[in-house]
């Protein structure tokens, strides 16, 4: 994974929150935050929190006497998702998940949604999160299945790369759909000192007002836009992307299926 596959920057945040969040983040976040509920935590870090769209699903979820730390490595994230929930309850913290600057059992659950795939070193980010956990807490985290049960990403990914034959960009393929076996997940999870590891295929629907929407969203709201800007082509693809999503679903609204893998790793 390059540096490019971690840039949330520039103005990727405002169009991964309007454009992907209610497409691919809304429903899993919903579902994250119900089992974090039935955790009954006292003391919450979110990792990779990205624009706060788990976040927000969290502090509706759970009583307002739970403290919730949203942290990224991404500032320009953060800064998006603190406007976005001006209301207190929420500790915001621009931090590493593979280097946690949060002292060993603080914690009674670390939750990421989507953020695992990007860590440079996910066993590293494993054993952080079972470190800052208290005893019987719990890391629940969600990650993509592969991006060929996962339609609109897949359809994007080719029909970018049907643009640029000699040097396809192959983000979203590579990095979000890129890390879906569950047994590398769970021997991984094991060895950082997981134990009662729970992992649930959840399959949900993607829905979008036009195709335009999702083609926007992954073409300019994820770092697929640094790969597609560095080969001067970025409305081009949109254009094509979207007209691909349209021959496959109609111009809009749309409706997808999507599939992700829901773990819950005990201490």
């Amino acid at each position: 994974m390059s540096d490019n596959d971690k840039a949330f920057t520039g103005t990727i945040p405002a169009i991964y929150d309007r454009y992907l969040g209610p497409f691919l983040f809304q429903p899993y976040a919903a579902d994250l935050a119900r089992r974090a509920a039935r955790l009954a935590p006292s003391a919450v870090l979110e990792t990779a929190c990205g624009t706060g769209i788990v976040t927000r699903a969290l502090r509706s979820a759970l009583p307002q006497r739970a403290m919730i730390v949203a942290s990224d490595l991404n500032q320009a994230m953060l800064d998006h998702a603190a406007a976005q929930l001006p209301a207190g309850g929420i500790m915001w913290r621009q931090a590493d998940a593979t280097a946690l600057p949060f002292a060993d059992g603080s914690f009674d659950a670390v939750i990421c949604q989507f953020g695992v795939m990007f860590f440079p070193d996910k066993n590293q980010g494993y054993r952080e999160a079972r470190r800052v956990l208290r005893p019987g807490g719990t890391f629940l985290f969600n990650v993509w299945d592969r991006i060929g049960a996962n339609e609109a990403g897949a359809i994007v990914d080719e029909a970018v790369a049907s643009l640029f034959p000699e040097d396809p960009p192959h983000f979203l393929a590579r990095t979000p759909y890129g890390y879906h076996d569950i047994g590398q997940i769970r021997a991984a999870l094991e060895q950082a000192g997981f134990r009662d590891i729970a992992i649930e295929t959840v399959a949900q629907r993607g829905r979008a007002p036009t195709a335009r929407d999702p083609a926007i969203g992954l073409c300019e709201g994820s770092p697929l836009r640094n790969e597609i800007t560095a080969r001067g082509r970025l409305d081009e693809a949109v254009d094509r992307a979207a007209a691909a999503l349209a021959q496959r679903f109609g111009p809009g609204p749309i409706d997808t299926a999507m599939q992700a893998h829901v773990i819950a790793a005990r201490t």
